[in-house]
């Protein structure tokens, strides 16, 4: 078979003006990026569409280190409703360009199931995520200047919480010291990155609904405290305008196209583990706005992204999903059933078994908010029919439908049976009103438990000092109704990566509480998860170059 990157040169791609026009979007309308990108105007949303049309969320069981492929999985989803008849598009997050150059290459799919073009998208794209690091870094500066500029005055703040970003992996930039080198570079203050993904630029962003919204957030975001402890925000620095108008490209969701040429919406990009980890709501909307069926996926497992696309975008919006499809494979299951990563792709069928209550803890979740169930199957060469059939037996033992997913060999015809099982779901016995994990009247703190022990199923959840000082005084801010985003590992229902399965009891602990207050939600940073990511020993980088003008490694 083909590699990704192969198979990506050999497709022949529609200008992006013709697949527009597919979705009814005149040509003259759009704004391109070259031949295969464009974005497209918020004239287009259809609200009537949007609340009729058939969303599906796409998540998974807690991860390996390589993933379950869920992004596989969507894009494959929406190309096989499309071989079956239906009027299908798929709205998924930007890559990174971090995890890109670090951990694990592209992330755009894979197999006949990817969207393209896919060394674009995985690089810089339309540019996005370049706009949101300089509005980010931008607030930073101006801020930096309002401080020097007011020095030894009763104007200048007693303490800054706003944080400089950047998309790269750098954990040397996590904490920094700026202004260095005399009265003529600023004034000294400890400082730090986190990346671009975990801005609260990027979480806004992909949360805010059109143009004014987005003004609106980001005159709310918190830049940090006056000497008399009253919050001091963009509003206050008197840049709301200037930083939308930074955004104002930015805001229009990307449409590009799949293996298979259908409508592929990728815009927005924050990570599950350290923000709220789905794609944009307008991109989402404007799928929904274009066709009949939209498929979108959340970050990580269903206890991380789920969770949040539900719990936080879904609330905020209206959204609602009338199924979830939660992605599995037998490595995944063997790993929590206690194998060690070498040999997940060896024959062990007692380690499959023994995995297995981490998918039934992520079908619970997902059942407990009202969503219907299908569990899609990524089969690898080393499957055994063994486990395949003994795993949709036990899926239809727990209730809920099992789909072998074949997209990434046969692209749309390999996802005909997932297709079709989705959308009998869908037509017969739809996801109904979500039950919310808690209540936006509740405390900070009691939301925070209700996920750590009905989603989690920790035993307790311990505050740190500083985390308690933060609730307390959010609450007294005025801030204790907004929802509460947890950044935790992704490898593990508890803040420890190394308690994989389905662990229970455990203690989940608070180390500290971020104000997102543009965005709308409370950052609760459990265990020792970082806002800026580290390289590993061997990054991909080492493996993406030029050859013979074409680019390799990002696949």
């Amino acid at each position: 078979m083909l590699s990704d990157i192969e198979i990506s040169r050999s497709t022949k791609l529609k200008p992006i003006a013709e697949i527009a026009e597919n979705l009814g979007i005149n040509k003259d309308d759009i704004i391109p990026y070259g031949k295969y990108k464009a974005k497209i105007p918020l004239d287009y949303l259809n609200e009537d569409k949007i609340r009729s049309g058939n969303l599906i969320l796409v998540t998974a069981v807690t991860p390996t280190k390589a993933g379950v492929g869920k992004t596989v999985t969507s894009v494959a989803l929406s190309l096989g409703l499309n071989h079956i008849g239906k009027k299908a598009a798929v709205a998924l997050r930007e890559p990174s360009l971090g995890p890109c150059f670090g951990m694990k290459g592209g992330a755009a799919g894979g197999g006949y199931s990817q969207v393209l073009p896919m060394e674009e998208i995985n690089l810089h794209f339309t540019g996005d995520f370049h706009a949101i690091t300089c509005a980010n870094n931008m607030i930073a500066a101006l801020l930096d200047n309002y401080q020097y500029q007011n020095r030894n005055t009763d104007k200048a703040l007693d303490r800054i919480v706003w944080r400089r970003v950047l998309d790269v992996n750098d954990r040397s930039l996590r904490s920094v010291v700026t202004g260095l080198g005399g009265n003529a570079n600023g004034i000294p203050t400890e400082a730090g990155f986190d990346i671009t993904p975990a801005s609260e630029i990027m979480a806004l962003l992909c949360l805010s609904e059109g143009l004014h919204d987005l003004r609106q957030r980001i005159e709310r975001i918190v830049l940090g405290y006056t000497i008399d402890k009253r919050p001091f925000t963009v509003k206050d620095l008197g840049i709301e305008e200037a930083i939308t108008v930074l955004l104002k490209d930015a805001i229009m969701p990307n449409l590009v196209q799949t293996t298979e040429h259908t409508t592929a919406f990728v815009h927005g990009g924050p990570f599950a583990n350290i923000a709220h980890g789905c794609n944009s709501v307008l991109a989402t909307k404007m799928a929904l706005s274009t066709c009949d069926y939209v498929v979108t996926e959340s970050g990580f497992g269903s206890d991380l992204g789920a969770e949040k696309f539900l719990d936080i975008k879904c609330r905020l919006t209206g959204l609602k999903p009338k199924a979830t499809v939660i992605v599995v494979t037998s490595g995944a299951l063997k790993l929590h059933g206690g194998v060690a990563d070498k040999e997940i792709s060896k024959p062990n069928f007692e380690a499959l078994k023994d995995g297995l209550p981490n998918l039934q803890r992520h079908i619970q979740n997902m059942k407990g908010f009202g969503q219907s169930v299908i569990v899609s199957f990524n089969r690898f060469g080393y499957d055994s029919d063994k486990e395949v059939d003994f795993l949709k037996e036990w899926c239809e033992g727990e209730g809920v439908a099992f789909a072998i997913n074949g997209g990434f060999a046969k692209g749309g015809e390999g996802a005909a049976d997932l297709a079709t099982k989705v959308a009998e779901i869908i037509e017969k016995s739809p996801s109904g009103d979500i039950n919310y994990t808690y209540n936006l009247g509740d405390s900070i703190q009691t939301k925070i438990e209700k996920i750590a022990t009905k989603i989690y199923r920790a035993g307790e959840v311990v505050f740190s000092g500083p985390a308690v000082t933060k609730l307390k005084q959010y609450e007294h801010l005025g801030w204790g109704n907004l929802p509460i985003c947890i950044a935790k590992t992704q490898y593990s229902f508890s803040d420890d990566a190394k308690k994989v399965n389905a662990p229970e009891g455990f203690t989940l602990n608070i180390r500290d509480l971020v104000i997102n207050a543009g965005a709308g939600f409370i950052v609760a940073v459990a265990g020792e998860i970082m806002r800026m990511p580290g390289l590993p020993a061997d990054p991909q980088a080492l493996r993406i170059k030029l050859v013979n003008g074409e680019i390799d490694g990002l696949s």
